[in-house]
Order: C-alpha cells, then structure tokens, then sequence
C-alpha cells in the first residue's frame, strides 16, 4: 500500500522532486564514470603488438615481492605481497638453451628492445609515440618483412618501419641520425618494413645485431625470449612445457623468468600500461571514493530541503493518525523510486562520461593509449545500487524528527522553525568538527603523498559535513554579527535579515554546498602549487651551478657531457630513476661525484658527498627518518630494473623534497635503467653560454639554460603534471557547483506563498528580488568565511606535513576568481527562480491551494 501511495506522490510532485533527482542522476552518473576507470585498472587489456606472431614471451619477473610469515597461537599465516619495478628487468642469454630442450619449441628468437629516438633538424620526427630499438634477428616476432631495400648487416645500416618512412620521407639510400643510449650517430637506411598487422602504439627501428647489442647496453642479456612452436603444438601446450623448462631458473639478480602468452603478453610489451594499471586503480578509487562521500553529503542536504518543504503535509499525516512507521516508509519508497529512475539516467550518462575522461587522461599522458578503456555492468549496476540506497538513507535520516515528535508538535513546527536544532544533531555536528580536527593534525606530520593526498581531501569533506550539521547555529550567528548592518541598508535588507534569522535551517542548506565548493576547490588548486613550489625552491637553493643543459629529445648524451669537462670546469650529470627498500617507491637519482659541491648542494646535515661512490648513498632527512638510517648505515634496496643492492649510507641531507630521497653515484644508475642519458647535466664554468653551446652544436636538441630558465621548464612540467589532478577532481567540483545552483533553486522555488503575501503586504517587485539578493549575498559571506577556513586549515597542515613550513602557496587572484564564480551561482541560481515565482499574480497564489 505504502508503495502505491509513494508512486502517487511521485506523480502528484513532480516538481517538488526534480531538484534530489537532479542531484541523485549527477551522483550516478559520476560514480559510474570512475568505476569504470577502477575497472580499467583491474581488468583493463593491454593487447600486444611486437609479439603478435609469438604464442610465447618468456621475460623477466618485473616486481619486487616480500613474504611475512607470522605465528600466531599455534598457526602460522604466510602473506605474499609484491609491487612492480621502475625499469625494464633483464634476463641471461644463454637461458635461450633451457627453451629450446622444452617439448613443442621450434624456435627460440632472443629480443633486445631499447631507447632509439629518430631525429630531426627540429627534433624528433615522431612525438606521438615512443620508438624503439630492436636486432633484426627479432623481426620474426612481430612479424615485420621488408617491402623494400635490404636487412641490416654492417654497423651503421638501418631498417625502419613503413609508417616512420611515410612521415619522414626516407627511403633506402638515405640518411638517419637515431639518438640511443649512447651518442647521436647517423645510420643509412638499407630497407623498410612492415608489419603484417597494425602497429599503432610505438616506432620500430632495426639494426644489426651486434649494433643492437651495443646500443642495448646489457652484455650477456636479454629484454625476452619469443618461442614459436612446432607444427600442431597449441599455446597453452607449449606454454605449460616452457613453464616446467623454467622452473627453478633465475635471472643474474634472482628474479624468476615468467612465461606469458596470450593477453598476458602485453604487459611483458608496454611497461608503462602495466604500471598505469596501478596508478589508474589508485586514481579511479580517490576520485570514486570523494564522490561518494561529497555525493552523500550532497544528497543528504537536497532530501532535508525537500522534507522541510513538505513539512506541513507531513505533519497532517501525523495528525490523521499516520504512524512514525508509516510515515518513514512512505518518504523511504519515494526515495527509492526517485533514486531508481535517477540512478538508471545518471548511470547510462556515466559511461560516455568514463570514456572521455580516459581519454583525457591519455592525452595529458597520464595514461598511455596501450592500457584499453574497459567496461562492463558492474560500474553502472555499483551506482544504480549506491543511488537508490544513499536516497533511501539520506530520506530515512532527514524523517526522523518529523516521524519522531507527536502531531500536534509536528503542526505547530510546520508553521514556525524551531529556534534551535535538536541535541543530536548538535552532537553528531560536534563530533564531526572533532573528526575534521584530528584528520588536520594527522595531515601535519603525514610527510608522503601518497599518505597526505587522500587525508587532504577527506579532512575538507569531513569538515564540511560539521558546517552541513551546525549550520543553523552557523547561520545565526552570522546574523548576529551582519543584523547590524543589514538593518540600516533599506527594507530589502531588513526582509533579509528577518528570513536568516527566522528560517536558520533553510539557509544553512544552502551554506553546506557553497562552503564544501568553495573549501574543495581551494584545496584542489592550491595543493600542488603547495608541493611544486616547496620543491622548485628546494631546487633553486640547491643548484649552484653557473648553466644547466637540457635536452628537447630524450636526454643529455654522456659524450656531451665528456666534451663539456675540462680541467678548471665541472660538469655533473644527473639521471633519474625510483628504486624500492623493501616495497616501498623511492625517488632517487645518480649524479657525478666528481666535484660534486661545486654544482649541487642538498643542504648535508650529516656526513659528507665526498665519500659518494658506486657502493655508498646519500639519503634524505625524510628517507633516514622512516628507514632509521645515518651516516653508516647498510641500506638494502632494489635498484630500478630488480637488481638488489645494498650500499652504504654516507651522508643525510634536508633537500629531498627537491631533489629525491635517495642519491647514488651516476654510473651505478645508469646500468640500471632503461635511459641512461642524463635529465640534465650541471655545469660550473667561466665560459659564456655561446662557448658552451658551440661546444655542443654536434648533439641535436640539446640546450644551454641559465638555471632560472631551467626552473621555469620545471614549473611548466609541473604545471602540466597537475592539470591531471585538476582533471580528476574537476568533475567532483562540477558536481558540486551543480548541487549548489540546485539547492538555491529548490530553496528559493518553494517560497512562491510567501514571496506572494509580501507582496499584498506592500512589498515591491524590486524589494522582493532585493531581499533574495540580500540574502544569497549574506549566505555567500558566511560560506566563503567557512569554506577559505577549511582550505586554509587543510592546506596549512598540508604544507607543515609535506615541507616542514607553513607555507600554503595560494594565488590571489585565483582565490578571487573562485569567490566570484561561487557568488556568480548563488546569484544567478537565486534571481532566476526567484523573477519565474515573482511573474503570478499575488493573488493568484495566496488563494490556490497547497
């Protein structure tokens, strides 16, 4: 009966539900959009290309694993845990002989692939997407077949790939400077190939074998095995007796050999879609994760608003003898209802909405084109279900007080608001600012972020629920403090006044979204300026050096930084790469310890950077902290590409915000990651910056940058980095500008009664539209005083956390421009709906019925 009564009201108030509709079909509609990026974290298919004619990849094991075994009242629990390596892990060359014994191979062919990026006068030829290098013993895995020209066969031949040849107009006979791991050198292109299926997502160059082997810079090594199997064999078969060929085999480091086939070989091919799997799970579960939380406290308010709008119908059910029971149960069913019907609409528009934002995301770079958008029904059917229950639970929490008290009270609240909210509201209020309190103070000693990020933005939503639960207390006391001047700026103002003072709980719903808008758009522009410029400062303190050398392609050759140095002339490379200890990600870097103080000064606070050798590290402040380390003491890590190594901690320095947690010796670095050339190379010298770039003219792309200049670039790169963040947050910002023009539409739609009787009682057109101006100005004041103190608390902590000062970077103008936008919705969602309910006659509308 309850349903049939719910579906009725539905129907009869329409307009009365648009406004949580609105909101509930927004929340699905995000919720949707970042599950399905989670999903393509989880499940996303990274399809292979270079080995789409090879059943079988054998390759290197890429993650760093850690077993705890604990004992525990008699039982022992084993957990294995593993996370995965920054650089390309290597395997033994000879292994090829252990593959060819298994049953079913008929060919093993070895592959080498490393950095080889084609140049041009203006750079590279092809900037989007990644070239590699390859021996053409390895073309077979593709497979790749010459349409033209010959195989390579000396040194400086090359064979290059169809669509490389179409947009740089070569052709076999002409010349190619390729940039490697070594120097920039020019090869003669002897043929073209191309691959019998498409290769849309890298550049293939080929050389001989002893050159690739040279270029690849592993002696004794290889990137993979592809095995190919003997007539009849299937891939599973053949999979199975190359697994039981392996087992037990290890690679120089003790990484095991994995043995892929199928979907599992795309990962073994683009690395970096791997790792994105982790970074996209990470980033689809923050953004889920505050939607969720900013959705709920959304909803929460839209369903009080609406149930205070039907609380004089409510009360007279209670006065007919409708039960506390009955009563919730109604509210609840039309919230399902509502919540059913948004939900299905918001979660239908999520999944276009998912599928741009990845591909945003892959055009920022933050997600590389290889990772492939997944989506099934589990990220739609997850918001239907979160919709429909958040309605039901925000309608069930917004009841209680009317389904609660007796009728006669219930009749007499639907007349006049209550002076002051009830006790259990106050206190879940309390507790909440308690809450937002301690998430503050946790954020101030946080000093990753990774740990710092999410903290960051639950302490603004957390604080925010505290206002959205205090905020009539909020809204009078505002008005004790603006009575003064409203009262003597005209009638417009004194009605102002009088409704934020009568009507306390109405105008605090409005307050709770424009202070959670503004409060978590201030902390989203503002914290990774707070980060970049705490590092970019670092940077500049630290750099002593008088000119710094950049490249527009891969990196600074180390043959240029060999032609730089001279004997009263210092020159520091420095490559960077992140290693693990244990399972956790450090950023880490190699420079050249030769004089190295005279161009680069961490700041050391113990030790010396003289005894920087191959077998030693510098760490940072942060890293001794949480690994108990000092001058002395063994570190064991995981260099970049799996190899584990345990040097000796000779120095502790200040800057590692800066410059990276860990600091190693150049050479030890630069066997271990995929591009050795350097990021940038610091120079201390008496020499102008036309000597040193003479100096250089042979090395395409490479530049002379005073150090402010170079810091300018950083600031860009980092500016460029956050537009990803702003992305990600962008559409929980969007969402909650939207619930913010829905709540004062709502708000200010059902006042139509009341706009009416002030307009019999003698109130002008212009006085009514001034009082609502009044008072979304008024309420504007009091959400931008909370919202700019949250930002600031949460920020401040931020910055004492991540960069030991109190030092919150915040733009100005920017802040200007988020108060306008913010005062721009109010206004705009306040005199629209307020000259539509103004266009009735007075009459009309004080004599038709409720």
């Amino acid at each position: 009966m309850m349903l049939r009564y719910a579906l009725r009201t539905v129907r009869a108030r329409k307009g009365g539900f648009l406004g949580a509709f609105f909101a509930l079909m927004c929340a699905a509609a995000l919720i949707t959009a970042c599950g399905t990026l989670l999903e393509t974290g989880l499940r996303g298919t990274i399809a292979t290309e270079r080995y789409a004619a090879t059943p079988v990849v054998v390759s290197a094991d890429q993650n760093v694993h850690q077993t705890t075994v604990k004992h525990k009242k008699g039982k022992t629990k084993v957990k294995h845990k593993a996370k995965p390596i920054a650089e390309r892990a290597w395997l033994p060359g000879d292994l090829a002989a252990e593959l060819r014994k298994a049953p079913g191979v008929r060919e093993v062919i070895p592959e080498l692939t490393f950095l080889a990026e084609p140049l041009a006068p203006g750079g590279t030829v092809d900037q989007d997407r990644p070239a590699y290098g390859h021996a053409w013993d390895s073309a077979a895995l593709t497979p790749y077949t010459l349409t033209t020209g010959t195989a390579p066969k000396a040194d400086g031949d090359l064979v290059i790939d169809r669509r490389l040849a179409e947009r740089a107009h070569l052709e076999p006979g002409d010349r190619l400077t390729v940039q490697s791991t070594q120097s920039p050198r020019t090869y003669r292109v002897t043929g073209i190939a191309a691959p019998a299926q498409e290769v849309r997502h890298q550049t293939a160059l080929f050389f001989s074998t002893a050159e690739a082997r040279r270029l690849a810079a592993h002696p004794g090594q290889v990137t993979a095995f592809g095995v190919l199997p003997t007539k009849g064999t299937d891939a599973a078969v053949l999979k199975r007796s190359v697994s039981t060929a392996l087992h037990g085999t290890r690679a120089p480091h003790g990484t095991t050999a994995q043995v892929s086939a199928g979907d599992g070989r795309g990962p073994v091919e683009f690395l970096d879609a791997a790792a994105a799997r982790t970074k996209l799970v990470s980033m689809g579960g923050a953004m889920g994760g505050t939607s969720l939380l900013v959705a709920v406290l959304v909803v929460v308010g839209t369903f009080a608003l609406s149930v205070q709008q039907r609380h004089r119908e409510l009360a007279l059910l209670r006065a007919i003898a409708a039960t506390p029971g009955q009563i919730r149960a109604l509210l609840g069913r039309e919230a399902l209802i509502v919540g059913a019907a948004a939900g299905t609409t918001g979660a239908l528009a999520g999944l276009p909405l998912g599928s741009w934002l990845h591909g945003r995301f892959v055009a920022m770079g933050a997600v590389p084109a290889t990772l492939q958008h997944t989506v099934s029904v589990f990220p739609p059917f997850a918001a239907l279900a979160a919709t429909a229950l958040g309605a039901w639970a925000a309608a069930r929490i917004s009841s209680r007080r009317i389904a609660r008290i007796r009728p006669a009270e219930a009749l007499a609240e639907a007349r006049a608001e209550r002076t002051r909210p009830a006790w259990g509201r106050i206190l879940a209020g309390v507790a909440l600012l308690a809450g937002g309190v301690v998430l503050v103070a946790v954020l101030s000693v946080l000093r990753t972020e990774p740990a710092s990020t999410p903290v960051t933005f639950l302490a603004v939503v957390v604080l925010a629920s505290s206002v959205a639960l205090l905020g009539p207390l909020l809204v009078r006391a505002a008005v004790a403090v603006l009575g003064g001047p409203l009262a003597l700026t005209g009638p417009s103002s004194r009605l102002a006044r009088a409704n934020l003072r009568g009507h306390a709980a109405r105008m605090a719903s409005v307050v709770t979204p424009l202070t959670l808008l503004i409060g978590m758009t201030c902390t989203v522009l503002f914290v990774q300026p707070t980060l970049g410029n705490a590092a970019r400062a670092q940077a500049r303190e630290g750099i002593r050096a008088d000119w710094v050398v950049a490249a527009q392609g891969p990196g600074v050759p180390a043959e240029a930084a060999r032609r730089l140095r001279t004997q009263h002339d210092t020159v520091t490379e420095v490559v960077r790469t992140t290693v693990r200890v244990g399972l956790d990600k450090y950023a880490a870097q190699g420079v050249t310890p030769g004089g190295l103080t005279r161009t680069w000064d961490p700041d050391v606070t113990a030790g010396s950077l003289t005894k920087l050798t191959e077998d030693t590290v510098a760490v940072s402040e942060l890293a001794a902290d949480q690994l108990h380390l000092k001058p002395g003491s063994p570190l064991k890590l995981t260099l970049g590409d799996g190899t584990p190594a345990t040097p000796t901690v000779v120095a502790v320095y200040a800057r590692g915000l800066g410059f990276g947690d860990l600091t190693f010796a150049h050479d030890l670095v630069a066997r271990h990651v995929d591009n050795p050339l350097a990021t940038s190379v610091l120079v201390s010298t008496a020499r102008t910056q036309t000597q040193l770039a003479t100096t250089l003219r042979e090395f395409p792309g490479i530049h002379v940058l005073a150090p402010a200049a170079a810091d300018s670039i950083q600031a860009a790169r980092q500016q460029a980095n956050a537009e990803v963040n702003y992305l990600a947050m962008g559409l929980v910002l969007a969402f909650t500008a939207i619930a913010v023009v829905n709540t004062l539409a709502m708000s200010v739609s059902e006042r139509v009664r009341e706009f009416a009787l002030l307009r019999l009682a003698g109130a002008t057109r212009r006085q009514v539209l001034g009082m609502l101006r009044t008072e979304a100005l008024s309420v504007l004041l009091l959400a931008t005083a909370l919202g700019s103190g949250i930002a600031l608390a949460v920020l401040t902590a931020f910055s004492v956390g991540m960069t030991g000062e109190a030092a919150p970077a915040v733009t100005p103008l920017v802040y200007v421009a988020v108060v306008a936008l913010a005062g721009l919705l109010a206004l705009v969602a306040t005199a629209l709906p307020g000259r539509v309910a103004l266009r009735v006659r007075p009459v009309t509308v004080a004599t038709a019925k409720e």
